[in-house]
């Protein structure tokens, strides 16, 4: 397989769907919004994109199939599978706060091949191929060189319809907010990894959250030198529950932070 070929044509797409997504916030109403479950909402806008992303992405690659969130495709899951988030930041998009991307990627089992993220309010799309480093609008990205916590800046994404590890999520936020730069909540984890690959933050944790909304950022943060576990320093991160992604330096202190508080 042509990773660098299949890599283009996932920006191609992405590109294209970023700009539908662009153009509908124009001229949206918040009337066409509907609730799929506690705080998850959802909007034809989520829906028509993965349609669109569905068509082209099959004809990029037809032998893979499809783990998507709005379930648009009837195409189950093959040996090779697009991982697709439409709209990462659906919150965000419908009221207007300009954090939210389209998330693609291309996966053999839990190994990320390829993979982009358009962050269409500033219009910057970073993408990787395995093996062929990252980039942001055609410029290499590297992960953060600061090697201290105390030096970091930290992104999370609250809880927002699994509330059972909710102390021990606090307890995290109090360590870190007394002994980074801050943290930051962007609204789109696509977006926080995205960043975290490109330097502007030096971690990223969440949990709860699926295979859509990290699978293109991890790959992002890999190959830009940084690295990827679950809050138990494993490789359940992909289809796991927890994910941390930091840029090597501050791996430890941040792991002893957040497994002195969860397990």
């Amino acid at each position: 397989m042509n990773l660098q070929a299949i890599s283009a044509g996932i920006n191609s797409i992405v590109t294209e769907v970023a700009a539908f997504i662009a153009e509908q916030r124009k001229t949206f109403s918040t009337d066409l919004v509907s609730e799929k479950g506690l705080n998850q909402l959802v909007s034809y806008v989520d829906i028509e994109a993965e349609k669109l992303l569905v068509t082209k992405l099959s004809a990029l690659l037809p032998e893979a199939g499809f783990i998507t969130e709005e379930d648009t495709s009837d195409v189950g899951r093959q040996t090779y599978n697009w991982i697709i988030d439409p709209l990462d930041g659906t919150t965000n998009f419908i009221h207007n706060v300009p954090v939210y991307s389209v998330s693609v990627a291309l996966a053999h089992g839990n190994d990320i091949l390829a993979g982009a993220v358009y962050e269409i309010g500033r219009g910057e799309l970073f993408c990787a191929y395995k093996g062929g480093g990252a980039f942001c609008n055609g410029e290499p990205i590297k992960v953060s060189s600061e090697k201290t916590l105390s030096g970091s800046l930290m992104a999370t994404g609250f809880p927002y319809y699994d509330f059972e590890q909710m102390e021990a999520y606090i307890s995290v936020l109090r360590h870190l907010m007394q002994s980074t730069h801050g943290l930051r909540r962007m609204g789109s984890a696509a977006v926080d990894l995205a960043y975290v690959a490109c330097g502007r933050f030096e971690g990223f944790f969440e949990y709860g959250l699926h295979a859509w909304d990290v699978a293109a950022g991890i790959l992002l943060v890999q190959e830009a030198g940084g690295k990827v576990c679950d809050f138990k320093a494993g490789n359940d991160y992909l289809f796991g529950d927890s994910i941390v992604a930091d840029n090597n330096e501050i791996h430890e202190p941040l792991m002893a932070c957040i497994q002195s508080h969860f397990n």
